[in-house]
């Protein structure tokens, strides 16, 4: 289907906003977590109310797809969707567990600056992760118009080496490590989308809701561990090395990609472009 990447990207991007918002209504008041978690909450049912009354079906609807664990040798066996996803499982690695702990860096960067943290760290932590909605959409259009294989490297390749070369910054500029956790932050996410995407059109009709299951569900997996691995390194090595142990995810990730673009799967993606 025409404009998929940017479709899925834009879904993406509407998400991160969404996971970015919290860190916004707690820096608009300093407020106490059970306020956040009432506004929030109370956004997230306005928004189902407004699924549900103002938005209705498009007039391309996917064909329905369902899960069936006998289907998971064949999704195994397709080496289309077998790259995509280990690209994804790359991408996750690292991406919940920078969203997760990018506040206390940030607070902590400012602290041993010797700065008030008031709300600067809760409105850096929004900017950080909402900055994905730019990556998200940007990724899908480029993934759409050039080649999704090359528009998810550099996308993977970027926030590979800002995951290695954040930490450095730690304790200096607060400016300087805003506009790199920017890049991140867009970077991190972007390629998030045409993962799903590369499935979808690599995948038999027969098996994708099967395929993507799979990928969705391992993906969200991983992120307990790296979540879970990133407070015990800030206590063994410290903020200046703990974010670069999320980097050999999205350098897999990039292996996958670039190595998928070389074989001839790469044809049924994004209408041939690879």
């Amino acid at each position: 289907m025409r404009g998929r990447g940017l479709a899925l990207g834009t879904l993406i991007a509407a998400l991160t906003v969404g996971t970015a918002g919290p860190h916004l209504v707690n820096g608009l008041g300093g407020l106490d977590w059970r306020i956040v978690i009432a506004v929030t909450a109370a956004s997230t049912l306005l928004a189902a109310v407004l699924v549900e009354v103002a938005v209705s079906e498009g007039p391309f609807p996917f064909p329905t797809a369902v899960f069936d664990p006998r289907q998971i040798g064949q999704v195994i066996r397709n080496r289309g969707v077998r790259l995509a996803s280990l690209g994804y499982f790359g991408h996750m690695w690292e991406l919940f567990a920078a969203w997760a702990w990018f506040l206390p860096f940030y607070t902590a960067s400012l602290e041993a600056t010797g700065r008030s943290v008031g709300s600067r760290a809760a409105f850096a932590t929004f900017a950080f992760i909402a900055a994905g909605a730019l990556g998200s959409w940007a990724g899908g259009a480029l993934a759409d118009r050039w080649e999704r294989t090359t528009a998810t490297s550099l996308m993977l390749g970027t926030s590979a080496a800002c995951s290695l070369g954040i930490g450095f910054l730690f304790g200096g500029s607060p400016w300087l490590l805003l506009a790199v956790a920017l890049l991140w932050g867009v970077a991190v996410v972007g390629d998030s989308a045409q993962f799903s995407a590369i499935v979808t059109e690599t995948a038999s009709q027969a098996y994708v809701g099967t395929a993507l299951t799979v990928q969705l569900a391992l993906g969200f997996l991983l992120t307990a561990f790296s979540i879970r691995l990133i407070p015990f390194l800030e206590e063994t090595v410290g903020w200046r090395w703990a974010f670069t142990f999320l980097a050999p995810g999205p350098l897999l990730g990039l292996a996958a990609m670039l190595y998928l673009r070389t074989l001839p799967e790469a044809r049924k993606i994004a209408g041939g472009r690879g």
